[in-house]
């Protein structure tokens, strides 16, 4: 990666800043590339003076994604959305895998998800389906990746059920057996990065080595934040019913697709990516503690959870 520029398509979010911090680390010139130049700033620190270029490129604009691409050696395409989900999932990935093959990229590694499927239930799955076979169309050499639900000190999932945890005396659990196999962001990105590397086309699976059903990962962070509620099961058909009443309001506790996706379990059952590039795994416990800490009573001064 010494001296080669890649762009990176929603290189300002959390999986972003991995991806970004890995790829400058191995002395690669980073342009990341999002709809606001402006919230990806935090990404600059991480590189030498010069080594980062910030960029507004938006998914569902071919123009703003051919001027992102030009002169680069390699693409990672990490955009993902719960909002708009086939323009920016499907429509907006082809565009991208398009303008890549057109600028003359190398390499271009595209972040799909376990779950996605033409024929799913929800639209979501469709559209990281639909955004697959777009990109092979016109870059059948890029590396897909799917990772299950990705954990880290930024992360929206591990943080949001602490959060709720830390706040409820008794904590609704919807989807309590659905299966989830977390990654390690840091993980994610080294997977990126030697995907870059080896351009064969494959669809790669990420899992962590532990698989969790929700119940039992809710009770996980529980004791890791030393909090002892009660947790209760939401019946299906009362989850169904809050995801279709609710679900269209601003903050929803779950959407209707949400709630279609967690028919499924989200654990590796393809090609493991992990064990194929020879990356271990990362335990969630041995990183999870790095930031649960806020989430206990009196913080990290707060006595640690018993094992």
């Amino acid at each position: 990666m010494q001296g080669k520029l890649i762009t990176i398509f929603g290189g300002g979010g959390f999986l972003g800043r991995y991806v970004a911090q890995t790829l400058l680390g191995q002395g690669a010139r980073v342009r990341v590339a999002c709809r606001n130049a402006n919230s990806a700033n935090h990404i600059k620190p991480l590189g030498n003076l010069g080594q980062v270029q910030l960029m507004e490129a938006d998914v569902r604009k071919p123009a703003s994604v051919a001027r992102a691409v030009a002169d680069a050696d390699a693409v990672v395409n990490l955009v993902g959305s719960f909002a708009d989900m086939n323009a920016v999932q499907n429509i907006g990935a082809g565009i991208v895998a398009k303008a890549a093959a057109d600028a003359g990229v190398t390499a271009l590694v595209h972040i799909s998800a376990i779950g996605a499927d033409a024929h799913s239930n929800a639209e979501y799955g469709q559209s990281k389906a639909g955004g697959e076979a777009a990109v092979h169309a016109a870059f059948p050499s890029a590396v897909i990746l799917r990772p299950s639900i990705v954990f880290g000190r930024e992360d929206q999932f591990i943080n949001r059920f602490a959060g709720l945890i830390r706040m409820l005396p008794v904590v609704p659990v919807i989807g309590a057996a659905t299966r989830f196999q977390p990654v390690f962001v840091g993980d994610v990105a080294k997977a990126v990065a030697a995907a870059l590397a080896h351009q064969d086309g494959r669809v790669l699976e990420l899992g962590g080595p532990e698989i969790f059903s929700m119940m039992e990962l809710n009770r996980w962070i529980a004791k890791a934040i030393g909090r002892t509620p009660l947790f209760v099961e939401v019946p299906d058909i009362a989850a169904k019913m809050l995801a279709k009443g609710t679900g269209w309001m601003p903050g929803a506790p779950i959407t209707e697709d949400q709630y279609k996706m967690l028919g499924s379990d989200n654990v590796v059952t393809g090609t493991d990516g992990l064990a194929a590039y020879g990356i271990v795994p990362t335990p969630i416990d041995v990183i999870a503690a790095d930031w649960l800490d806020i989430y206990r009573k009196h913080g990290r001064f707060g006595s640690s959870p018993k094992q």
